[in-house]
């Protein structure tokens, strides 16, 4: 709560402060404005009532396949949401088949399959006759129109290490990251008799881990162990699940992994696809260690998924599924306890030994990062790599349920944002992925844990809404993302955000958020017309950045204490435009300072008048005044805007 009693340096403002408006002479009291009402307290992610797959991931083993079902595999139970689509035939264990120890698994079993549909043993039930149509001739339409450099991708996607391949989402870090991990593959290339012989990859997939990479083996360590207890195989032979182009001859597999298809189908299940879990699940993990390329890294392993899709060897809910199971392999290795110090030891090894690779340092290092362009880094461009992934996440089926239903957040799902919201607690990452998710009713991906509808490119800028009060504390001297971050989505709600600490936070989406924000330390900035919803701005502390490419619209009203307060405004023109304040309600200046910078190559001239910010009633005066480059700066207070004359 605001109390004034806590800033005695504000009991002079009870004294009338004498303004002129226009060049006049009237006197007026100056009223401070309460700060942005409480509201309540924060939102929280309750957990989900049904066994977590964190808890109980060390059920998915491989060489319990057979004998996997719903009640006793992690990995069946979280794809359940497939139930709804297909129903796969189970039996009684028979008297040939020789049953675990007793009290190891139940009696049914996932029973013997053909895999091959309609061959006059059928393997299980289409329940949604509609879902399953759409989801082979999907495969059937993309293997049809797949083009050149689709071909080459999905051949290198198969035959490659999966590990070798996600890592060119590393973009200007790709090379240093091989390099540092020893990565290497024998899949260079798509061979001229790939159509008849299978090449198989003899690189080393990950790289070299542990003690033998003293430089990188902590990074490859982390890799490698989010494939702990992750295996497909299990829901493979529960689920029966035909491969697309075993449901229909129209699928064209990709001429050149032909020698790659199974010739006993009875093992070569396509749901789930194991190609994509595993991509997925090595993607979240260098995120982890690289958050500076997280959405990058998770597009990366979405795409690799979707290759899979273009081959022919896999359908869109194959690949959905692989998601699904992959991320949550993921977060269940990254959240035992036992791999605290390995996961620790992995962030800061990748960070020193790509820093000294690219020559950058703490400072400079995110840049270099995200310095890629179209030329050298495909997934240099962030819209493109937001539509793919939504887009990805449901590949265009229509709901078959309500798209309403509130989400649900697994377990310790919040543990993949960990090194991404540093700054957050536990409970606030869990929020962000409940506002975050994506609709309800979309076939597989309504698991009751929440998994599926997780959407972590999202995540990773930020809340989706704010309700209640939502308080942000990031304290630079921590550097990365404590010290500066940019939320981008288009944060909802009836919440209050409060800023607080030492760090910057960028916000740039179109907010609606209406309770208000309070700035208290630090530095917030908008970098949007809408960047700080429809509530009003209260500045107590810190310094509060105009940077938007039009006016920075405060819907509400807008508060600037005196002492230690900035509004910093970033023009990049002479009136109006960018950096520009426009506060709809009233704009109450009890002192503290204005800074105005110049950015995009502007710079006005002397004798240029500047129109800063407009209100519709503007009060009060600031304490002191700066513009860069200028020593001679008139101010202009009028009851409705605040104009500076720049002098000689």
């Amino acid at each position: 709560m605001h109390l004034f009693s806590s800033r005695p340096h504000i009991l002079a403002l009870s004294i009338a402060l004498a303004l002129s408006a226009c060049g006049g002479s009237t006197e007026e009291p100056l009223v401070i404005p309460a700060a942005p009402a409480d509201q309540g307290a924060a939102e929280v992610a309750a957990l989900p009532t049904v066994a977590a797959f964190v808890d109980t991931s060390a059920t998915n083993q491989r060489g319990d396949a057979r004998y996997a079902t719903l009640d006793t595999n992690a990995g069946v139970r979280v794809l359940g949401g497939f139930l709804n689509i297909w129903k796969p035939l189970t039996e009684i264990v028979d008297a040939g088949v020789s049953a675990p120890a007793a009290g190891a698994f139940p009696a049914v079993v996932a029973s013997s399959w053909s895999g091959v549909p309609n061959d006059g043993s059928p393997d299980g039930q289409v329940l949604n006759a509609a879902v399953h149509q759409a989801n082979i001739d999907y495969v059937v339409k993309a293997t049809a129109n797949r083009t050149p450099d689709q071909a080459v991708q999905a051949y290198l996607d198969d035959r490659r290490g999966k590990g070798y391949s996600v890592t060119d989402g590393m973009g200007p870090l790709t090379n240093a990251w091989r390099n540092a991990a020893q990565q290497t593959t024998s899949i260079t290339t798509v061979a001229a008799d790939a159509t008849a012989v299978l090449y198989n990859d003899s690189g080393n997939n990950t790289g070299v881990a542990g003690s033998a990479n003293a430089n990188f083996g902590s990074v490859v360590d982390l890799v490698n162990l989010v494939g702990n207890n992750a295996s497909t195989e299990p829901a493979k032979r529960f689920y029966k699940y035909a491969r697309p182009y075993r449901w229909s001859s129209s699928v064209q597999v990709l001429p050149a992994l032909v020698p790659a298809k199974s010739s006993n189908p009875t093992t070569d299940g396509g749901f789930t696809s194991g190609h994509s879990a595993e991509a997925m699940r090595d993607a979240v993990a260098m995120a982890y260690a690289v958050p500076e390329r997280f959405q990058e890294m998770l597009s990366r392993g979405l795409e690799l998924g979707e290759s899979r899709i273009l081959a022919g060897m896999h359908s869109p809910l194959d690949v959905l599924s692989g998601r699904i199971l992959g991320q949550a392999s993921a977060a269940a290795n990254l959240a035992d306890p036992l791999n605290a110090a390995k996961k620790a030891a992995a962030v800061a090894q990748a960070h020193t030994a790509l820093m000294a690779a690219t020559g950058t340092t703490a400072d400079t290092f995110a840049a270099f990062a995200q310095s890629g362009t179209a030329a050298n880094d495909r997934f240099a461009d962030y819209a493109t790599n937001k539509a793919n992934y939504l887009r990805r996440s449901s590949y265009g089926f229509a709901p078959i349920a309500a798209t309403n239903v509130p989400a649900t957040v697994p377990k310790s799902a919040e543990v993949l944002l960990e090194t991404r919201l540093p700054y957050l607690s536990d409970a606030q990452r869990r929020v962000v992925l409940k506002t975050t998710a994506l609709p309800s009713g979309y076939p597989v991906i309504d698991d009751a844990e929440g998994w599926g509808r997780l959407n972590l490119f999202a995540a990773a800028d930020g809340y989706g809404a704010f309700n209640g009060n939502v308080t942000i504390v990031m304290d630079a001297s921590k550097g990365g993302f404590s010290a500066v971050d940019r939320w981008r989505n288009d944060i909802g709600g009836t919440g209050k955000l409060v800023k607080q600490g030492t760090g910057t936070l960028k916000l740039a989406g179109a907010n609606s958020w209406s309770g208000g924000t309070e700035l208290s330390g630090g530095t917030l900035e908008g970098d949007s017309a809408a960047a700080f919803g429809s509530g009003d701005v209260y500045v107590s502390g810190g310094t509060l950045v105009a940077n938007a490419p039009g006016a920075l619209t405060i819907s509400g009203k807008y508060t600037q204490l005196s002492g230690d307060t900035t509004l910093e405004l970033d023009l990049g023109g002479p009136a109006g435009g960018q950096g520009s304040l426009a506060v709809s309600s009233a704009a109450t200046i009890a002192g503290g300072t204005l800074h105005v910078k110049f950015a995009n190559g502007y710079k006005p001239k002397a004798g240029d008048v500047l129109v800063v910010i407009t209100a519709a009633r503007l009060r009060g005066k600031f304490s002191a005044i700066k513009v860069d480059g200028f020593a001679n700066v008139t101010p202009n207070y009028g009851a409705t805007a605040l104009a500076l004359t720049i002098g000689n």
